[in-house]
């Protein structure tokens, strides 16, 4: 297509709140004219969708990959945790993906990881000071300090993590936040430090209360939390203070669905169309500061196309006035990085034994939630007791093979076998779950062997997927990944797991800061009191 062309429809114009007839007219990459004109076919053209926040990691896939997948449903621009590769690579793993994304089809703004480790038990390969947090946010695509989750550090005005948050306050950055059901005098704490959003609100009541304290908050629909139906209210009600965001989206739903998918339950339940488009692209566009079209004159040429507004079809998609939905760049090319794993998995560190009955403390899942429940199991012996669902959790450390933690956990429904993974939030050791010792070694030893990968050992047969990119991320495209993550899944449901998406499930039973009881490489964790806890209850 020529750099200067019209394009005519139904005009959603989201800042006047019309619906017209008219033509854009585009001189390169911006919209520089917008006339009213009758007889004009009846597509609709809207502004593109943001994704608010979202770890790109998560999709297990590249930046480029990524917005190839996206950008066909509608999304124009992400504000990009890079969290994920933070902590196994440092600045250089940042660094790595801004550029990277530079060849993507689409506008990626990123923040700078403010936790890094995620808390002071955790692990990393560099641990972020002011300094590492000084030289991101003056890179220009960085737009925002990222997820404060140390909101104990906040409240108690711990020196290290107000000298992060004065980074951003001092170039007047926003500064997101992650402060999973606080509330309060300590909210108010929290608040008062600057943060300004959160996308970790459960309950109604907990985004209400964030927003009278001035918080905007991000409604979840991810591939492991998913807030919208507890939440969907904010959007007539508080419709300038909610954006939408995924935080995490593995392949499978990512081929299917992105920011659309939050657009089009929210107009099925009857909501407003603008007030839709103004959490979906002004809110996140004005709040971040991002250089993304709003369908305005001398606006970057960034919209979308959809057949109608019932089942919002995507048509197309256009970032600086280019259609980038057919767009695939299969000759991408990036040199696989060096980085630190480990070579070995000791089956013999994982064993518990009992002599005597003991009660342990057991990790509860909630499915579709990263928040766990404390439970107490009568054990004796090895403990395993697949009957009641309590199997066994393995964390061992990517950076120091003598760290390895032992747990037992109930909910993922395995009668035989394990899966394991080189992806466990933050630090994204090698995590696994399994229902014996020898499985467990299995499935750990395939996603050692791979330097990073996805793993389900039946029992008999192992189904894989290898991660070369920090152990985190594909060299494949959404649809291989999609393949061979949902291949994996499907084996383990037709087994008798019960998650609906168990992997991602598993990643976030090391994160020692959502609430309540996880596992580190150091034992087991009671986020409540932010300390370790024994595994026998005493």
């Amino acid at each position: 297509m020529s750099s200067n062309y019209q394009i005519a429809g139904n005009i959603v114009d989201p800042v006047s709140k019309r619906i017209f007839k008219g033509v854009l007219y585009i001189e390169n990459g911006v919209i520089v004219k917008i006339d009213e004109k009758d007889d004009i076919e009846e597509r609709f053209i809207l502004p593109g969708f943001v994704d608010s926040h979202v770890h790109i990691e998560s999709s297990m896939l590249s930046p480029v990959k990524f917005a190839e997948a996206a950008v066909k449903h509608g999304t124009v621009a992400v504000v990009a945790d890079p969290h994920e590769v933070a902590n196994v690579a440092g600045v250089d793993g940042v660094e790595f993906m801004i550029n990277s994304s530079k060849d993507a089809k689409m506008k990626m703004y990123f923040g700078a990881p403010s936790c890094v480790p995620a808390s002071p038990i955790d692990e990393c390969f560099q641990e972020f000071s002011s300094k590492e947090i000084s030289f991101l946010l003056d890179l220009p695509q960085v737009k925002c300090l990222a997820e404060m989750m140390n909101f104990p550090g906040v409240i108690n005005k711990d020196k290290h993590v107000l000298s992060i948050l004065n980074e951003a306050k001092k170039r007047n950055l926003p500064i997101d936040g992650h402060a999973p059901g606080l509330s309060g005098d300590d909210l108010e704490k929290y608040v008062a430090e600057g943060i300004s959003t959160d996308h970790e609100c459960f309950t109604l009541q907990e985004a209400l209360a964030k927003i009278e304290l001035g918080m905007k908050v991000l409604i979840r629909e991810g591939s492991a939390a998913k807030n919208f139906d507890s939440l969907h209210s904010l959007i007539s009600s508080h419709p300038e203070m909610v954006m939408f965001c995924t935080d995490d989206c593995h392949p499978d739903e990512l081929q299917v669905a992105h920011i659309n998918k939050h657009v089009k339950k929210a107009l099925r339940l009857g909501y407003d169309l603008f007030d839709v488009l103004q959490v979906a692209s002004i809110n996140p566009v004005k709040h971040y500061n991002l250089e993304v079209g709003l369908l305005q004159v001398g606006d970057p040429a960034d919209f979308v196309i959809v057949d109608n507004l019932d089942d919002f079809k995507i048509i197309g998609t256009y970032i600086k006035g280019e259609n980038v939905t057919s767009i695939c760049n299969s000759s991408e090319s990036i040199k696989i990085p060096e980085y630190e794993f480990i070579n070995s998995f000791a089956k013999e560190k994982i064993r518990v034994n009992f002599s005597v009955n003991k009660t342990v403390k057991v990790i509860e899942v909630i499915d579709g939630e990263l928040i766990t429940n404390k439970l107490l199991h009568k054990a004796n012996g090895n403990v395993y007791d697949t009957e009641n669902d309590i199997l066994k959790i393995v964390v061992q450390s990517r950076y120091n093979s003598n760290n390895l933690g032992v747990g037992f956990i109930k909910g993922f429904g395995l009668k035989d076998g394990a899966i394991a993974a080189s992806i466990a939030h933050d630090s994204h050791h090698v995590v696994s779950v399994g229902a014996n010792d020898e499985s467990i070694r299995k499935a750990v030893e395939y996603v050692v062997g791979n330097r990073g990968g996805l793993c389900y050992y039946d029992g008999a047969n192992v189904y894989g997927m290898p991660l070369p990119f920090y152990g985190l991320m594909t060299v494949y495209d959404v649809e291989t990944a999609a393949r061979l993550y949902s291949e994996i899944n499907e084996r383990l449901k037709k087994d008798g797991c019960v998650l609906h998406a168990p992997f991602m499930t598993m990643a976030f039973m090391s994160l020692s800061v959502i609430p309540h009881l996880k596992l580190t490489p150091q034992g087991l964790f009671d986020v409540d009191n932010f300390s370790l806890t024994d595994l026998v209850d005493l």
